[in-house]
């Protein structure tokens, strides 16, 4: 039974194994940027191609699309983000320290759990509210009321196209995958055989720039994200909504992740997205504490918004070219019937009907569904009266799926391993070791996650078989080495 992993326990492995680096560690390090060493980087390529091939690769309905990072600003302009994507910051006068005023808690309240708001405020509207800071806590030096004025933050990182001053333009770095899907769901109905209902899914790296960072890789400035667009006829999305929750929440618990350590939350009527009809998150017990439950995953249902808004974006585009004037003082004054008919509407030649379609939203973060994975997986145990760290990752997930040892560097044992290896990296991820003794070098594999260990030695000079460790029982059968591909094969799926 594995115990609750403490987040030290996690960032020592990963930096005892080579699974998670600090960024530019050699220069004192970047705060909230880390990088994935060897055994991290094909564990976070097998948590992508797992959630791939089952949002995208084992279905008839979903496609792929990969979007670049840099986009026209006229779609953050549309979105909402350009002018609503902002946080509410306070700073304290006596330390300096700036936080997020929803996360602020009352002395009352002080070690309660503030609850997490993924989606961000209208600046306008918040800087323009009253908000009582009076008997607010400072979460760094513990003064009580001690805040400045609450001002906007603004989330998304800016940059700069073009060659020189006179020619450059104010781009921004994304904060979400989904409006490139949005922006391309034309050219997607266009050049492919899709019909609605269908689904546009993309992985690829956000960017956001956040007032606060928390433990480790679960919250960053840089982020990959693993998002899923799900077009559906309006008055089916209900249905489509409790399909996607059920799919994704088992998409984890098929992975390993262990019930107890899921949940579901549903979202107050308070706190849904403007554009959101409902949203539930996927909620893991991440060792912060003694134990939190934080966001995993989102899925919301997302209706027609921003579709409708791209719309807009292009008519209001469209008026601007024709007008030459200035695009914040054109007021689009088109009718709801109009949208209807727009580049961005679906004709259902079955039903001889033209609608808007409502999208269903999966948003997984890539970093954070590795991070739960490491923690779900860890755990310690004593084996004959010695300590024991292991990964108990699903063989999918799994960065080396098998690890070939000779017993000994004698007895032409390492050129008979090296032989093994050599066959088997063809199908599997495989590493070779043959330095140290042997118990130790099954220590390494465990504390790596590794499924198989496979052992040359004295026998296997006699009868062609070798030793097959199994990771999580630690029981030994010997196999044929001729037969050992299939028999990894079976037990890896």
């Amino acid at each position: 039974m594995a115990k609750l992993a403490k987040l030290d326990d996690i960032v020592s492995l990963c930096k005892r194994r080579g699974f998670i680096f600090q960024s530019s560690e050699i220069y004192g390090g970047l705060a909230s940027c880390y990088d994935y060493g060897p055994l991290g980087v094909e564990l976070k390529n097998n948590v992508r191609k797992a959630w791939w091939k089952a949002v995208v690769q084992m279905r008839d309905d979903v496609v792929g699309l990969d979007c670049s990072i840099l986009m026209h600003p006229l779609v953050w302009k549309a979105s909402g983000h350009a002018d609503k994507f902002a946080d509410l910051i306070c700073e304290c006068k006596k330390c300096n320290t700036r936080t997020r005023v929803d996360h602020l808690k009352d002395k009352a309240e002080e070690g309660a759990a503030a609850q997490e708001h993924i989606e961000h405020v209208d600046i306008e509207k918040e800087v323009a509210a009253q908000h009582d800071l009076s008997n607010k806590v400072c979460p760094d030096c513990g003064k009580v009321g001690n805040f400045t004025e609450p001002m906007p933050f603004k989330l998304m990182f800016e940059t700069q196209m073009g060659a020189n001053v006179d020619d450059s333009m104010t781009l921004f770095l994304r904060p979400e995958t989904a409006q490139g899907i949005f922006a391309n769901f034309r050219n997607v109905l266009d050049t492919t055989r899709v019909k609605i209902p269908f689904g546009i899914a993309q992985i690829g790296k956000s960017f956001r720039n956040e007032v606060t960072t928390k433990a480790f890789i679960f919250r960053t400035r840089e982020f990959e994200q693993a998002e899923l667009e799900f077009f559906c006829e309006p008055g089916t999305d209900d249905e489509w909504f409790e399909h996607w929750k059920e799919q994704r929440f088992n998409w984890y618990l098929n992975l390993g992740i262990k019930k107890e350590n899921l949940r579901f939350r549903e979202h107050d009527a308070d706190e849904l997205a403007h554009y959101a009809k409902g949203c539930v998150d996927v909620e893991y017990k991440f060792p912060f504490g003694s134990g939190d439950w934080q966001e995993l995953e989102g899925i919301a249902n997302r209706t027609d918004y921003d579709l409708r808004q791209h719309q807009r974006g292009m008519r209001t585009l469209n008026a601007w070219f024709e007008a030459k004037g200035d695009l914040a003082k054109i007021e689009l004054k088109a009718e709801a019937e109009e949208y209807l008919k727009g580049p961005l509407s679906y004709f259902d030649d079955v039903e001889k009907k033209r609608y808007i379609p409502y999208v269903i939203e999966p948003s997984a973060g890539i970093d954070r569904s590795t991070l739960a994975f490491l923690v779900d997986a860890y755990d310690e145990e004593e084996v004959r009266g010695e300590k024991r760290n292991l990964l108990r990752f699903h063989p999918a997930l799994a960065p080396t799926k098998v690890a070939v040892f000779p017993l000994v560097r004698k007895d032409g044992m390492p050129e008979i391993a090296r032989n093994i290896y050599n066959d088997l990296k063809e199908h599997f991820t495989t590493f070779y070791d043959e330095k140290g003794a042997v118990g130790r070098r099954y220590r390494r594999q465990d504390e790596a996650g590794t499924p198989f260990c496979i052992t040359v030695d004295g026998q296997t000079l006699e009868d062609k078989t070798v030793t097959v460790r199994e990771r999580d029982s630690m029981e030994q059968v010997r196999v044929a080495t001729d037969k050992l591909p299939g028999h990894l094969r079976e037990k890896l799926v």
